[in-house]
Parts: C-alpha cells; structure tokens; sequence
C-alpha cells in the first residue's frame, strides 16, 4: 500500500480543495432522494394494518437513529485517527461530525417520544433502547462541551477522541438492546435481510430515507469540515494565498 498517497489525501489543503468540488454533488443528490423517499413513504407505501398512517413517522425516526449511531463511530474513529496516528484532519472530521450527530440523535428521540404516544400510551419510558439512546446524546453533548472548555485545540481533539473511544461501549448496547433485554420498543424489521418484518412498498423508502440521511451528514460534515481547516490553518501560507484571492475576485 502506497502510504504516501493516503497521507497526501488526508491533507487539509488537499482535502479542503477536493471538498469543494464534491459536495455540492452530494447537496443534489441528497435533495433527489429526499423528493423520492418522502414522496414514497407519504403517498406510496400504504397505511400499517395496525398503525395506521401513523406508522409513517419512521421515515424520519428510523434513519436518524441509524445515524446517531453511524455518526458516532465516525466521529470516534476519526478522533482515534488524530490521537493514535496525529492526522489532523482525523480531529476536525471528529468536531464537525458531533453536533450533526447530536442533532440526530435528539430527532431520534423527539419523533421516538411521539410515535410512542399513540403506541404506547407515554411519550417516554425508561427502557432499554431509550436510555442508552439518551446516553447517546449526552456523550455527545459531552464532546461538544470538551471542545469548546479547553482553549488548545490539540489538547481538546485528544481529550475528545478518548470520551468518543470510550463512548463507543454504548453503541452495541444501543443496537442490541432489543433483543438483550425486554423492552417496549419494537425488535428488529428491517435489519432481518433473510426476511424483513417490513412490506417491500414501505422498505424501499425507507432504504432511499437512510440514503439520503447519509448524504445530507457527508454534505454538511465536508462544509463544516472546510470551516475547521480554515479556522485551524489559518496562519498558513495556503489558506493566506486562498483568501487573498477570493477577496481578489
């Protein structure tokens, strides 16, 4: 394997340039697949046999829980990036990616909370899945807190990646809690690709949802990404020479 390459492709300057031009292609087509899934949840998949319409929630809840998770390991194995092998851009991946993931997360469990409702008959109960999704948002929220009380943003990036490194216990125990323990919240449907517990009318935009989901975080990260460089690097020559020249044009 060609180190070299992989460490010009972690650059700030290099990532920072190709960032710019990938991501408003990645904007469209997140917006696309917004269109089509919601179209297909809101007026082609059919009503739930129980549910009702109210089953339709889950294209909002159910992949913003898929990306609490997903963000946190990213956000986790780009902090370990910066601490274990000092990759910079490991460390601004990781605090652009924690307040996406928080967000998500709280969406999670606001929708969670009033599909509940009706479900369940309480917006809230302590069980298994909820909890660990609610510690979730607070490893989160503990991230973002640890950035911004310590002034030294190397001091912050590993002093995060260890709180993300050790958060990381939680994730199992949100996926799988489930099935661990007796809970209120349903098992899992879509997951058993053997044979899903889902309609393939209500699957598919389900599916097309969390791809958008996933689109929108790399969007905004590579933006906010972009942010970070600038705000990191901007003492360097590169980042001088960049801004000289847009205030040029």
């Amino acid at each position: 394997m060609d180190f070299s390459r992989l460490h010009k492709y972690a650059s700030p300057m290099h990532f920072y340039s190709w960032s710019l031009a990938v991501a408003p292609w990645l904007g469209i087509a997140c917006a696309v697949l917004f269109v089509v899934g919601l179209a297909g949840g809101l007026f082609y998949a059919p009503p739930d046999y129980q549910q009702g319409e109210s089953f339709r929630i889950i294209y909002v809840h159910v992949p913003s829980a898929w990306m609490s998770l997903f963000i946190y390991m990213v956000m986790a194995g780009a902090g370990a990036l910066g601490l274990i092998w000092h990759v910079k851009l490991g460390d601004m991946i990781a605090r652009a990616s924690a307040p996406v993931g928080a967000w998500f997360t709280f969406l999670a469990l606001a929708t969670g909370s009033l599909w509940g409702k009706p479900m369940w008959g309480t917006y809230w109960v302590w069980d298994a899945r909820l909890t660990s999704e609610l510690i979730l948002l607070f490893l989160y929220l503990g991230y973002i807190a640890l950035q911004g009380a310590i002034e030294d943003r190397r001091t912050a990036a590993r002093a995060g990646a260890i709180l993300a490194l050790v958060g990381t216990v939680n994730i199992p125990i949100v996926h799988y809690s489930v099935e661990w323990w007796n809970t209120l919240h349903q098992g899992p449907t879509v997951t058993k690709f053997d044979a899903p517990s889902i309609d393939t009318s209500m699957l598919i935009p389900l599916l097309v949802m969390s791809l958008a989901y996933t689109l929108y975080f790399c969007t905004i990260v590579l933006v906010r990404t972009r942010c970070e460089i600038l705000e990191f690097e901007r003492n360097t020559t590169w980042v001088k020479q960049r801004a000289a020249g847009v205030n040029a044009v």
